[in-house]
């Protein structure tokens, strides 16, 4: 009798786990955005009607630069955030879906301490000893640190974060290469993480792994179809679609948004004397510059021939002067190849700015104020702002 009672208890069990798989399995199928497969991953695993872990985070691998980068976490700082976030999903009676669909319909990124401290994280891959996220992608398996291993790691950031005293970390896997790293405690409840934890949580890694590839070879895609071919920068079209989703929301939030539009100065000439392909080059270079003078909430384009603009979010037309002078010196003081053959022997560049919405309640009337101001600022000698 104890015997069948126990069968039947595993039975319920193994209906119960691979019902909560097959929820999270279909929920990452709705979705190609990156931020939404980390959200369903991460609430999968910290969901009461998914794993149940208090506190989750997820970090992804870049190749490139051989570190770990934290891309998002979902948990409370404390026992007080906690029972408010639990309370409320009780009482509202919130199941995983719901918990999905509040996220994919919020214009608010998570802005919870703990999301913004998991994405300051970022662990080398070369440093194993001391962390255990590196050690889990590098030897691609699952790590479960106990109270009396986690010592071990003690000078590792991650640890020295969660303040916990037991935490696994579990590697994401697509086609055998590991792309990124969960990890997952019980802080508040103090819950021991068991085997069967273990093992929910590796078979959600087996899919969460292949889901993020996807993600990332769809939005590689996107990228390339709006990227111009020789700077890298969104092209126009782009440009136009991001212009008018920028002014929407500016409108919604009731804040400023500005354009700038620069143009190189002399650049017929250098062209001329140079050729194309020393044009190309300086077009290229920059680009270059553009993009790393300019802040992450902004979208550096490509407009066409020798213009670029940078549609600048919550910018008004005296932040957004600051930050057009500061590039047009940065770009005065810059060394260009052959940039003698130019008039004043220094290639430069002239700069005209338009605010919503005292510039224009549309993107049409946005661009052609900022271009009027910056062929002033050409007929005033270039090298110039005009705003």
């Amino acid at each position: 009798m104890d015997e069948a009672y126990r069968l039947k208890q595993e039975l319920e069990r193994s209906k119960t786990e691979l019902g909560v798989l097959y929820e999270i399995s279909n929920a990452m199928r709705t979705t190609l955005k990156l931020d939404e497969i980390l959200y369903i991953i991460l609430t999968g695993v910290t969901a009461h009607t998914g794993l149940g872990f208090n506190r989750a985070m997820l970090f992804l691998v870049n190749e490139k630069d051989k570190i770990v980068e934290g891309k998002m976490g979902i948990g409370p700082e404390n026992g007080e955030e906690a029972n408010s976030a639990w309370t409320k999903i009780d009482q509202e009676k919130m199941d995983l879906e719901d918990l999905i669909n509040a996220f994919k319909n919020s214009n608010n990124s998570l802005e919870l301490g703990f999301n913004r401290q998991v994405r300051n994280l970022k662990i080398s891959l070369s440093d194993k000893i001391d962390n255990p996220i590196s050690l889990a992608v590098l030897e691609g398996m699952p790590l479960h640190l106990t109270s009396e291993t986690i010592q071990n790691y003690r000078n590792s950031p991650v640890i020295k974060m969660l303040n916990s005293n037991e935490v696994v970390f579990i590697p994401l896997k697509a086609k055998d290469l590991v792309n990124g790293v969960i990890v997952a405690d019980n802080f508040i409840t103090k819950k021991p993480i068991t085997k069967d934890d273990l093992r929910m949580l590796i078979m959600l890694a087996n899919q969460a792994g292949l889901a993020i590839e996807n993600s990332q070879l769809y939005e590689k895609t996107v990228d390339r179809a709006h990227s111009d071919y020789l700077t890298n920068l969104w092209n126009h079209g782009y440009f136009q679609f991001l212009l008018q989703i920028g002014m929407e929301k500016a409108r919604a939030t009731q804040t400023p948004l500005s354009l700038i539009m620069i143009d190189i100065d002399y650049f017929k000439i250098y062209n001329d004397s140079m050729g194309h392909q020393a044009g190309d080059r300086i077009l290229k270079e920059m680009a270059q510059i553009l993009k790393n003078q300019s802040r992450k909430i902004d979208s550096v384009c490509r407009y066409g021939g020798e213009e670029f603009t940078i549609i600048l979010p919550q910018t008004d037309k005296k932040e957004a002067f600051m930050i057009a002078e500061r590039l047009r010196m940065d770009i005065e003081k810059h060394s260009f190849l052959n940039e003698d053959v130019l008039p004043n022997k220094k290639l430069t560049v002239s700069l005209g700015i338009s605010t919503f919405p005292a510039d224009g309640s549309q993107p049409a009337e946005l661009i052609t104020s900022a271009d009027k101001l910056l062929y002033q600022a050409k007929n005033q000698g270039k090298n110039t702002t005009c705003y």
